[in-house]
């Protein structure tokens, strides 16, 4: 089964899944070495592996098409991404799904903010008019090569213009066929429970470090009708916390063993990143050359 197939196998299936949120290659292994089945790639944590730097709308398609590439092939599971605004017009919005698709996501969603955007949980968000996000959303499933890419269109106008605008929108980002419509911000319990009775198809929990409501229980949002609930900065600020951690200790105390205690073990590390597998992987290829060597030598007696 394909992680586009599997993907929207999970989001039809009853209960929710968790889906954390990978800043690049290694921490996506380790979210699917724990047993994972789905993750998020969004824009906050690319920007902050990629460029230090707040998510602002600073980078390009290009630079996300790549990075989401590396992480898709990195792991078996699928990779739920953040495509901003589509980067421009509905011809960006077009080789963007095109590039995301090459790259291996498993589903993508495009923001109704004016480019340049920025994290849906900053102030100062803006929207473009309805009638050029749904051109871009047509855009957006138009150029879709395979069917089973997810495409969802996400709505910022709750922030602007309140959680009924947002709805309205998300409403009609259905009806011109996405897979789903998330208002953005409608992070209460009552919020989500409101969105769920009054959008159609799935909708997605988000509990991130940089949403004031990121304490709401998980249990309460599966209740609430949530099929998958991201946690798109859980593993950035977890390894911002731990290096910054250990590279003061390194300072403070002179000492490696001083750090060394929140290192992970190198055997676990050699696991994680498949150094028998490869290693195994050359010698099967030495060995088929040696094979084929051996037979064109007895061949010539």
């Amino acid at each position: 089964m394909s992680v586009r197939k599997k993907f929207r196998e999970l989001i039809a299936a009853p209960g929710m899944t968790l889906a954390p949120g990978a800043y690049d290659a290694l921490s996506a292994r380790i979210i699917e070495a724990q047993g994972f089945e789905a993750m998020i790639a969004g824009g906050y944590a690319a920007m902050g592996a990629l460029l230090a730097a707040p998510d602002t709308g600073q980078s390009n398609m290009r630079d996300y098409a790549s990075h989401y590439g590396r992480i898709c092939g990195a792991v078996n599971i699928p990779v739920y991404v953040d495509a901003d605004t589509g980067f421009g017009g509905v011809n960006n919005v077009r080789e963007m799904v095109r590039a995301f698709e090459a790259a291996g996501v498993a589903g993508l969603f495009i923001s109704d903010q004016v480019f340049p955007n920025r994290c849906g949980y900053m102030a100062g968000k803006q929207v473009i008019p309805v009638e050029d996000m749904l051109a871009k959303l047509k855009a957006a499933l138009d150029a879709r090569r395979d069917p089973d890419l997810v495409i969802v269109g996400r709505s910022d106008a709750l922030g602007v213009e309140g959680i009924d605008a947002a709805i309205e929108r998300c409403q009609m980002y259905m009806d011109i066929g996405c897979d789903m419509a998330k208002p953005m911000g409608a992070d209460t319990v009552e919020q989500f429970r409101r969105v769920v009775r009054e959008v159609p198809g799935p909708q997605f929990a988000n509990l991130s470090h940089a949403n004031p409501n990121w304490k709401m229980s998980i249990n309460d949002l599966e209740k609430a009708g949530a099929a998958l609930c991201t946690f798109p900065s859980a593993a950035l600020f977890t390894a911002v916390g731990s290096v910054t951690r250990a590279m003061r200790a390194l300072k403070n105390d002179l000492s490696f063993e001083a750090v060394n205690p929140q290192m992970s073990p190198l055997a676990d590390y050699y696991e994680l990143v498949g150094l028998d597998r490869q290693i195994a992987t050359e010698e099967s290829y030495l060995e088929a050359a040696r094979d084929v060597m051996a037979r064109a030598k007895h061949q010539t007696r």
